[in-house]
């Protein structure tokens, strides 16, 4: 989405949600069903045929055993669509494997969509009926009309997000519409009901004014116990998160802006703990100031109490920047002088290795395609280079919405999003730079740690039990 502010200055990368949506794919996952000659060291021929030609194979499970056959699927991630054809080509001239079919498992598990709708009591008798639906629900309609406060415990509202989104910077995918982004709601919503049995519902709204898209969202708001905006591009994004908060009781936050900076405080207060450096002594750049790098660059200013490097598109990016006491400077210069270099500029291949200096520590963040390779940056000597399938915001989204939930919250606080980063930091193990997002233990450990910071912030309006927290 072009930025309304002016036109790109010289040498300045396109800010995450400005890209226009292209050809170019990354990490392409596809799963082969072979059927090998059942003899020794088949499987192998396939292993090193794929890797010869720079696939990487994931899981192998086992279809089917025969006396002479064996049928194997594979799965298998390949850096772009080139790499996928060597890999198709290399298994195809092997004697002893034949290539049966070649399954995009990413489109299988989108079929329908990923969420449904199911009750919690089931209504099979008349007597369920009339407990469930009409005569008996009227009862708890009249409580409510009479104590507001009761929904908390006779609705779903206090359990209930809604994650919305106007599709105008989806991913580093850029302007794309509502509708192409539902895939991104809908996977949020699973994710929180998973990880933190949060009822999550998408909203998808017509791209519009910001004042707009506030009306729309405050007016559906009585459902929900929380409100995540996702996927909204700047500058809007600014203006409608604080003014939605300043009109409702209830949490609101831009997961693109404040999830973001958040794992990403974690990530890289846990990348200083395993290269052995203070964080207070570390030089960090922030590649991209758009939503996500403007957050990040304030949150870690406020950390580390130091001015953070920026380069930014557009000159209201740039004031944003200095406004937080950032420092403008190029690319060249950033990667220069910078000891963390963040990027989120959806702009693939922006850092050339090259520019890598040794030891640096790399965050290239931007979905689905990352500002360079993490083999790449390790290869130019970076001490850590991740992308963002490592640091990713489902890190930190269950456990906070979960927290602000469980006290009823009246709104996130700076104190609430610290509590999440030091959580999610303090849970990774050994040499994981973060931990394992799909473990509900480090979500319940986020959650805890939002909740106390709640209390102690006063935005709570529920304390939880001393149990709680064990």
């Amino acid at each position: 989405m072009p930025d309304p502010s002016g036109p790109a200055a010289p040498g300045f990368p396109t800010e995450a949600g400005s890209a226009p949506l292209g050809p170019v794919e990354y990490r392409i996952d596809r799963t082969l069903r072979l059927r090998n000659d059942n003899r020794p060291g088949v499987l192998g021929e396939v292993a090193g045929a794929i890797g010869a030609v720079g696939g990487n194979i994931g899981d192998i499970r086992t279809v089917q055993r025969g006396t002479a056959h064996v049928v194997r699927d594979l799965d298998v991630t390949c850096v772009d669509l080139v790499m996928l054809d060597r890999v198709l080509d290399a298994v195809r001239a092997l004697a002893h494997t034949r290539l049966l079919d070649v399954r995009d498992e990413v489109l299988r598990v989108h079929v329908g969509g990923k969420l449904r709708m199911a009750p919690r009591y089931p209504v099979t008798s008349l007597a369920d009926l009339r407990r469930v639906y009409t005569p008996g629900v009227a009862q708890v309609c009249r409580l409510i009309a009479r104590e507001p406060s009761a929904a908390d415990r006779y609705t779903t509202i206090a359990n209930t997000v809604a994650v919305v989104t106007d599709g105008t910077a989806v991913l580093g995918l850029g302007n794309i519409g509502p509708v192409a982004g539902m895939p991104v709601m809908e996977g949020k919503c699973a994710l929180m009901a998973q990880l933190v049995n949060i009822e999550a519902v998408p909203i998808l709204l017509e791209p519009g004014p910001p004042e707009q898209l506030v009306e729309a969202i405050v007016r559906i708001a009585p459902s929900f116990g929380a409100i995540q905006l996702e996927d909204i591009a700047a500058p809007a994004c600014f203006t409608i998160a604080p003014r939605l908060q300043e009109r409702l009781p209830i949490p609101v936050v831009h997961d693109d802006q404040h999830g973001t900076a958040t794992v990403v405080l974690a990530a890289v207060t846990r990348a200083a703990q395993l290269v052995g450096r203070p964080l207070a002594g570390l030089r960090v750049g922030v590649v991209g100031l758009g939503a996500a790098g403007s957050a990040i660059a304030q949150l870690l200013t406020d950390v580390l109490e130091r001015p953070v490097l920026g380069v930014g598109r557009t000159p209201d990016s740039l004031e944003r920047l200095q406004h937080l006491g950032g420092v403008p400077v190029d690319l060249d210069q950033l990667m220069a002088q910078a000891d963390v270099v963040i990027a989120v500029t959806a702009q693939p291949e922006l850092i050339a290795p090259e520019r890598v200096r040794p030891g640096q520590l790399i965050f290239a963040l931007s979905n689905p395609i990352p500002e360079i390779v993490p083999e790449l940056a390790l290869a130019a000597g970076a001490a850590i280079a991740v992308d963002g399938s490592v640091v990713n915001n489902l890190l930190g989204f269950p456990g906070l919405f979960r927290g602000a939930l469980d006290t009823r919250a009246r709104r996130f606080t700076h104190g609430m999003f610290l509590a999440a980063a030091d959580a999610i930091a303090a849970n990774a193990r050994g040499e994981e730079l973060v931990p394992d997002p799909l473990d509900p233990e480090i979500h319940l450990a986020v959650a805890r740690a939002v909740a106390a910071a709640a209390v102690a912030g006063d935005v709570a309006r529920v304390v939880p039990p001393a149990e709680y927290y064990e």
